[in-house]
């Protein structure tokens, strides 16, 4: 499915009826990482509609020369929102890149996000990023970086990687990516913390963009559960699945308790 906003065609897929689940996947990636994992996250839940949409840059979503800064792709992102959910009040889930602009999200319109979810987020100062160590199988399977993404290096994790995420690299906009990342830092936004259903998951031996800077926001978010996850890097959500679940489940029942 395709939106236009503004000069931006926003390729994305959807499933379900109900509730809208905005759900944005992180750098180099497309929207077929974030739904292979979180469609199994919400197996046998009802009443949610999952969107998951191409960055711009990525996928197939493009990134004309108009998207210069982390500011042009967070509006791009709040007007397709608006388009897709019809302005109603929905949930927001975002790994690593994908948090960043869904934590911004949120800030910038907090009345319309029913509920947030930071998976491994990327954040301003990152800190004590620990040395990327594999914690099953043998370390020499897969290409390299599937060996530096993965600390879960089994035969099924390498299946996972080949089928959701090597094939979004051909589709990368490198130029378009490189642009925007010379002015990745979003402008400052001195709101109020959001205080909504706040679900805060980062992995122990993250090597990307760590835990401890993941850690700070359960003291920014008056009502977020935190969880550090052990035996698990930034593809935590490939990694630990069963986990992931149950943390979302509770998420979610917190969401329709504060309706």
């Amino acid at each position: 499915m395709e939106i236009r906003v503004g000069q931006v065609v926003v390729n994305y897929v959807e499933h379900g009826a109900g509730r809208p689940v905005l759900v944005l996947h992180g750098a180099g990636v497309d929207h077929r990482e974030a739904e292979a994992c979180f469609e199994q996250v919400f197996d046998g839940v009802v009443g949610l509609r999952r969107i998951y949409p191409d960055l711009p840059g990525m996928g197939r979503t493009s990134a004309p020369e108009t998207l210069r800064s982390a500011d042009d792709v967070l509006d791009t992102l709040l007007k397709f929102a608006d388009e897709v959910t019809g302005g109603t009040a929905h949930l927001l889930i975002g790994h690593s890149a994908g948090g960043y602009y869904a934590q911004a999200m949120a800030a910038r319109r907090p009345a319309q996000v029913a509920g947030l979810a930071l998976v491994c987020p990327l954040l301003p100062g990152l800190r004590e990023v620990p040395k990327h160590r594999v914690v099953a199988g043998s370390g020499e399977i897969g290409d390299d970086v599937f060996r530096s993404y993965f600390v879960i290096q089994t035969p099924e994790m390498l299946d996972r990687y080949e089928r959701y995420v090597v094939p979004a690299a051909a589709l990368v906009d490198q130029a378009a990516l490189e642009r925007i990342g010379e002015r990745w830092s979003l402008t400052p936004d001195h709101a109020p913390a959001y205080a909504g259903p706040t679900l805060i998951v980062a992995g122990r031996l993250d090597s990307t963009v760590g835990y401890s800077a993941a850690t700070d926001l359960v003291d920014h978010y008056p009502h977020a559960t935190l969880a550090v996850v052990d035996d698990a890097g930034h593809a935590l959500p490939h990694e630990q699945p069963e986990l992931l679940r149950a943390l979302v489940t509770e998420w979610l029942a917190r969401v329709e308790r504060a309706v």
